[in-house]
């Protein structure tokens, strides 16, 4: 169906740097995503409170933005960064995620795993059992399961009653695809969720420029996030970052499939390890070299090793 085949306006896998004068971002590539709501900026925190507003349905008062990576809680667990990480009101923990693809696996996994990492990283010591409300929010630009219709579904812990456990912990899945469905609506109609579904599906489509502004002059935080892409979207930079990170996902993509159809499962690892290294190291040197970053700020954007990136420059 045509739904399941959307995608931006300019893919990442096309575009350096920006195409034209009025080219925008696209927040489905999570890299902008994440950007709309961790600038540490006042309209960065007002799009986060606006959006989890939306998605909680009530009022958020007080966000504070944290680590992106929670710590392992030991040294053979693995390593997860989520795109965005949030404090709000009275200590309740979000993490917040775009998928603009359907992967090789089950998310509904991933998003427990997730979720019950957020709640033991959160959990108070003492001699109480006691931790916030965590909330794992992912705005998927896909069905999670086929016959899906609803534009968020919520998950908790519950008996065959229905009764609920503690509440402590939540998934969300934010549908994009049902979202869509509403482009059109008169802006009044919608709601807080469906407004920021379509500005996310919508606002780098020039054809439907106006029904986008309409969308972000009825809410002050479509305001702020709209302000931010529109700067982010004037940086050269910024394409060239989302155009390497989709490459990089692409490459890692190919090696794990290329390991497996070889049955080599330590080449696997170990290919996969090098090969998304070296990408990374070379999408790296391509940032210093055309758009004059810094070493640090390359490695550290393109999560490559400084020593191995300066080790590349000298070779050049």
């Amino acid at each position: 169906m045509e739904e399941e085949e959307f995608e931006p306006q300019y893919p990442a896998q096309y575009y350096t740097k920006r195409p034209n004068p009025t080219a925008i971002l696209s927040p489905l590539y999570d890299v902008t995503f994440k950007g709309i709501f961790t600038q540490e900026t006042t309209e960065s925190y007002l799009a986060l409170q606006s959006f989890l507003s939306a998605v909680l349905g009530r009022k958020v008062i007080k966000v504070t933005l944290k680590s992106n990576e929670p710590a392992t809680e030991t040294k053979k667990q693995r390593r997860m960064t989520f795109d965005v990480s949030a404090e709000f009101d009275d200590g309740e923990i979000s993490e917040i995620e775009m998928q603009a693809k359907k992967q090789g696996y089950d998310y509904g996994v991933r998003a427990e795993i997730l979720s019950a990492r957020l709640l033991s990283n959160n959990a108070k010591k003492g001699k109480k059992w006691d931790a916030p409300k965590v909330f794992q929010i992912s705005v998927l630009n896909f069905h999670y399961e086929k016959d899906d219709n609803e534009e968020v579904t919520c998950y908790t812990m519950k008996d065959k009653s229905g009764k609920e456990l503690a509440g402590k912990l939540n998934i969300i899945f934010i549908d994009l695809i049902t979202i869509r469905k509403k482009l059109g609506t008169p802006v009044e109609k919608l709601t807080p969720i469906e407004k920021w579904g379509l500005f996310f599906s919508y606002v780098d489509n020039k054809e439907k420029s106006d029904y986008v502004s309409n969308l972000v002059k009825s809410e002050e935080g479509l305001m702020a996030a709209d302000k931010i892409i529109r700067h982010m979207s004037k940086a050269d930079s910024n394409w060239f970052t989302q155009n390497s990170i989709y490459k990089a996902e692409c490459d890692r993509n190919t090696i794990i499939y290329n390991a497996k159809k070889q049955g080599l499962e330590e080449g696997r690892k170990e290919g996969l390890q090098q090969g998304l290294q070296q990408k990374a190291i070379e999408a790296a040197v391509m940032m210093i070299k055309k758009y004059k970053a810094s070493p640090e700020s390359a490695a550290k954007d393109m999560n490559a090793p400084l020593e191995l990136v300066l080790e590349a420059l000298k070779k050049q």
